[in-house]
This record gives C-alpha cells, sequence and structure tokens, in this order.
C-alpha cells in the first residue's frame, strides 16, 4: 500500500463491488490498524476478520442511497440472551457488499470498512488483533502474530492510536 504524504485529514472514496453506491467521507484516522475477529464482523464482512477505520460523519456523502440498507447485528454471548447492535451496518442490497457502520451513541462518527475504501491507506506498522477470544480455530495464528493481541475490545480507542502515531485528531466519537 502507499504511505500516506501527510498526516492530515483524508478524503476516503469508497464502493461497493457492483458498482450501485458510492461514499465519500473525511478522516483523520484512516490507518487500518485494528483487526478483528468476533462473529459480526467476519460474518457481515465475509473475511477472516473485519477492519474499519473512523471517519468524520457530517462529511459523510453518499450516492446510491435507494439500494442502501441496514443491518442490526446479533450479539451474541454464551450463557447469555441474544441482544440487537444499536449500531447499522450499512450495505448495498444489489451486491451485499459492507460499506460503514453508524452508532447514534457516537454521532460524530461512521466506520467505513476498509475493504469498501477505494483510495489508498497508509499502512499499519504494527497492527492490533481485537476480539481474538471469538477468532475461531481455522484461522492460522500467523495472522495474529504481527502486533498486539486483545480477548475483547482494547482500551485505546481508534482515535487515541492515531494521536499516538502523530495524526492530529480534533473529532473524537
Amino acid at each position: 500500500m502507499r504511505k500516506s504524504r501527510s498526516k492530515a485529514r483524508s478524503k476516503l472514496l469508497g464502493s461497493c463491488q457492483c458498482g450501485k453506491v458510492h461514499f465519500l467521507v473525511e478522516s483523520e484516522t484512516p490507518v487500518p490498524f485494528m483487526f478483528c475477529f468476533c462473529s459480526i464482523c467476519r460474518k457481515t464482512g465475509g473475511a477472516a476478520f473485519g477492519c474499519n477505520v473512523m471517519g468524520i460523519r457530517d462529511t459523510l456523502k453518499v450516492t446510491g442511497k435507494r439500494t442502501l440498507r441496514s443491518y442490526h447485528a446479533r450479539i451474541r454471548e454464551p450463557n447469555k440472551p441474544t441482544g440487537i447492535s444499536k449500531a447499522k451496518r450499512w450495505f448495498c442490497a444489489a451486491c451485499g457488499t459492507h460499506l460503514y457502520l453508524t452508532d447514534d451513541h457516537w454521532p460524530v462518527g461512521v466506520w467505513p470498512s476498509v475493504a469498501a475504501i477505494d483510495t489508498p491507506l497508509p499502512e499499519p506498522k504494527r497492527p492490533i488483533s481485537i476480539m481474538t477470544r471469538f477468532k475461531p480455530s481455522w484461522v492460522p495464528s500467523w495472522m495474529v502474530a504481527h502486533g498486539p493481541k486483545h480477548p475483547r475490545y482494547p482500551k485505546q480507542s481508534i482515535a487515541a492510536w492515531h494521536e499516538r502515531q502523530g495524526w492530529p485528531v480534533t473529532v473524537r466519537p
């Protein structure tokens, strides 16, 4: 991946696989460093792990909105009743591409799936694996050997991680 030329606010362009939905969002936190192994990220993204960056919600512009649908994921924990996530996972109804997540608990943020972003993103120096307690046994151990591992969510936010890496962050969810 191409490295970022500066650590300034980035404009991220994204789209679905069939091309019916496109989006543009500004981000101060564009490094895809946190790989999530929870079942929600894996199953909505169709991959071994999910990865999002954080965007600034009031900059989000979407074309093809008629094709957008949202989904509230089911939260399943052993020995607990199934819960419904308040976050909306937005996807293209035509091709199924997971595009981004919004959560009114954090109204200034939007979390685009890096798989849907077309703009080259900066390469993380040392990715973090999260929700590793939910990693299936078929996922090879080398996929989580690249950096710190967290069985659940880490205390460090996406914004805090970027600040520690020298990115100027002015918008926090």
